[in-house]
Order: structure tokens, then sequence, then C-alpha cells
């Protein structure tokens, strides 16, 4: 692998690019050679059947899972590795960190830790892992929790939140780290319809920022409304791609159609 050397600080670079990536478990081939970029600004919707290979996707460009083949770029600078096939491994682990810390990661399940308040919990990343000053990160997560609407549970444990104002706790703690890219792994499956729209909102308010988001979600109505990019996963392969006026208005694969198809029976 070739080591790309643009200035990662270039404005013109994709948060992530990703060629080639290939990622099994065991003999199960999952990712089968995807390429993607995430531009500065762009919001990337993954969809696809579950199984398709969406959230493996996801967590390999987080470095939470590692892939056995293709490059990782995070503005530019390529993923450096060590040992090849499934003994492939990130080379160097102060590389993981730095760019962990700036590709924030909502999970399905919001991950809160239940002896801290909200508030402790949006501030304890960038005390603890960035070592910022208490002080501004407690300032910062006061706005962030008013941004996301729940700005009066700052002070609640998670048990007393619902899910949809739990997961929107998780989301100001994924921005308090300031990421330069938000990675949603389903972020509103494991809510009941009212409170997915809590959520729905929120990641619509942060999609009209500007900011880089890649979005793994069964929401189609949601991929359409935010997305500048669609990407439609099957068995490990991008089937087709594209704007979400080409995919959702005029799919070109019978697979795509069959799976809208399916995605809006629901």
């Amino acid at each position: 692998m070739t080591n790309v050397t643009s200035s990662p600080a270039d404005p013109a670079a994709p948060v992530i690019q990703i060629t080639g990536l290939h990622k099994a478990y065991g003999q199960l081939e999952v990712l089968k050679g995807v390429s993607m970029t995430a531009p500065r600004g762009h919001v990337i919707s993954l969809i696809g059947s579950s199984g398709s290979g969406k959230s493996t996707l996801l967590r390999c460009c987080n470095l939470l899972e590692n892939s056995q083949a293709g490059d990782i770029l995070f503005e530019n600078e390529a993923v450096r590795w060590k040992g090849q096939g499934q003994n492939r491994a990130p080379a160097d682990r102060a590389q993981v960190t730095r760019f962990r810390t700036n590709l924030s990661m909502v999970f399905q399940q919001f991950n809160l830790w239940a002896h801290m308040t909200i508030l402790q919990n949006v501030m304890e990343a960038p005390v603890t892992v960035l070592g910022e000053d208490r002080g501004l990160v407690e300032a910062r997560a006061r706005d962030l929790l008013a941004k996301v609407g729940i700005g009066d549970k700052a002070d609640a444990w998670p048990a007393q939140l619902s899910g949809g104002q739990q997961q929107r706790a998780a989301i100001a703690r994924a921005l308090c780290m300031e990421p330069k890219a938000l990675l949603f792994d389903e972020p509103t499956s494991a809510l009941d319809p009212e409170l997915q729209q809590e959520v729905v909102r929120v990641i619509k308010d942060l999609a009209g920022e500007h900011r880089t988001m890649i979005l793994v979600t069964h929401d189609m109505r949601l991929a359409a409304d935010v997305s500048d990019h669609v990407v439609f996963l099957h068995q490990g392969v991008i089937c087709e791609e594209g704007p979400p006026s080409q995919l959702f208005g005029n799919p070109q694969t019978d697979r795509l159609r069959g799976f809208l198809s399916a995605s809006m029976a629901q």
C-alpha cells in the first residue's frame, strides 16, 4: 500500500475514503471489495437488507473492526497496517486513537454510563481522553444538550430518560468530541415510532449544518431527506449508489427495486 502524502488540512480532501475493502469472519465474507468516499460536509447513507454489510462497513471506518484488505484514509492519511489477511491489524495505536477521536459513533443502543448523570456522560470523553479543561467542556456539553432538546435533563440519570432522550444524549456526547465526522449505526431502530421522530429531527438539523455524516439506516424517508449520496449494499458489494433522487426515484437494478418495495411495505 502506498501512503497518500496530500496535506490532511486540504479542505478538498474527503474526510473518509475507503478503497477495495474486504472483511471476513472466518469463511464468511461480509465485505467484498467495497469502495466509498465521504466528502467534507456531506451525508452518506448506507442502506440494504440485514446482513448486507452496512454496519460492518461503518465499524471498519472507525477501526472497531479489522479488515483483511483494502485502504482506509482519514483526511488523506492512510491507516498503517501490519500483517496480512486474517492477521492484518493497525500498526500504529496512536494513529488509531487519533482517528477514533475524530470519528464519533452513535450506536443503535445508547451505551450511556448508568452511574453518571447525562451531563457527566457527555463530558467524560473530552475531559478524560482529550484532557480538555473541565469548565470549558461543561459549557459546551450544556449547549449541546440544549441543542438536541434535553437541556433540562443535564442532572438526570440515564434510567430516568426515555429511549429517544437517551439517544439524543448519545448524540450530544458524540458532538462534544467535536469530531470531523459522525457515524450513525441504526440510531432510531431501537425506538418506537414516536420516539424515532425526536432523533430524526436532531439528525436532520445536523445535516442542515453540513456536518460530515455516515448513516446506516432502515428509514428510507430519513435517507431520502438528509443524504447527499446513498449507497445500497447487497451481500457485501455496492449494488447501486447515487443521489437520493436517483436511487429512490429511479432505481436501476431489480435488487434495489425489490428492497425498496419491501421497505415501503413495512
